[in-house]
């Protein structure tokens, strides 16, 4: 039984309902400290979505939006802040690039201190910037240096596209097939999730051939939470670096990137952090690696 598992289990004792009842998620939901939030955002009627029936549903309700993987609802005070910014344009111009509250030319120092505290880093290591992949492949740019005998990619079978793509462009970008650079985790037989132990076996047995592990901090397609701070140990005991797409994972579960020592990793604010459409991404890199000679980004 997994750690998450045995919380749920130990709730369900406590709560005095079935794990799968309305009542235990009425339960859980009456204990969460955060659910106060909940009234911060737009929460689309059923009626407004086009796949709903009348028939089947009451319009008026708000719908369960289970979607924030995707892209996150939009907080109430969007529209207000957004015509903050129209509003300082039309007033002062190109003055707005440095002057105001928050002016345009270092805007992305308006939220780094904030950012870098979801993903658990110090403000220096994170800049927002680019999007997802543009950040993984600068990421890659900087800390994956194949070496002969040490090449190889170790990846989940089961990445994002967009991420494997960037995976097999950046071995193909230093003269290496992709096909024999990458190196796929997948679950075991009849399993859907990859278990730490297996993860922590296939970097023991080829640790030593591998210049850069590039997982995901949680799964996009089962949710699967992975144990960074293990696999990142693991991974540098064998002398590798390690990347972490946080796409998943920053805003929707603990992230300690600095204390776990992880190399670099990059996430998008569309998702769980809720900064709409087009949102502009994240990027970490730890504080060890500034003196690197790694290739200036």
């Amino acid at each position: 039984m997994g750690g998450m598992e045995k919380s749920l289990r130990s709730f369900e004792a406590e709560s005095g309902h079935q794990l799968g009842d309305e009542a235990f998620a009425a339960w859980m939901d009456g204990r969460d400290p955060l659910r106060h939030f909940r009234a911060q955002f737009h929460i689309p009627k059923k009626g407004q979505l086009p796949p709903t029936s009348k028939e089947l549903a009451n319009l008026d309700d708000d719908c369960v939006y289970m979607t924030g993987n995707s892209l996150g609802l939009q907080p109430k005070r969007t529209k207000q802040l957004v015509n903050e910014e129209l509003d300082k344009w039309a007033a002062v111009g190109v003055h707005g690039h440095f002057e105001g509250d928050r002016p345009w030319m270092p805007i992305d120092e308006c939220v780094v201190g904030k950012c870098a505290k979801v993903v658990g880093a110090l403000p220096e290591e994170v800049a927002i910037m680019n999007s997802l992949t543009v950040n993984l492949h600068l990421l890659m740019v900087a800390l994956y240096e194949p070496k002969p005998g040490r090449a190889k990619i170790l990846a989940e079978g089961h990445s994002f596209p967009s991420d494997f793509y960037a995976f097999s462009s950046q071995a193909e970008h230093h003269g290496l097939p992709a096909a024999d650079t990458l190196v796929e985790l997948w679950p075991r037989d009849g399993e859907h999730t990859l278990r730490t132990e297996d993860i922590l076996a296939k970097l023991e047995e080829i640790g030593h051939e591998v210049a850069v592990v590039a997982l995901s901090g949680v799964q996009y397609y089962t949710g699967q939470y992975f144990e960074i701070a293990k696999i990142t140990a693991k991974a540098h005991e064998k002398g590798c670096r390690v990347v972490w797409d946080c796409a998943h994972a920053a805003g929707n579960v603990d992230l300690q990137l600095h204390d776990w020592g992880v190399d670099g990793a990059c996430w998008c604010t569309y998702k769980y952090l809720n900064a709409g459409p087009g949102g502009i991404a994240g990027f970490f890199i730890h504080e060890k690696h500034w003196k690197d000679d790694a290739p200036p980004l």
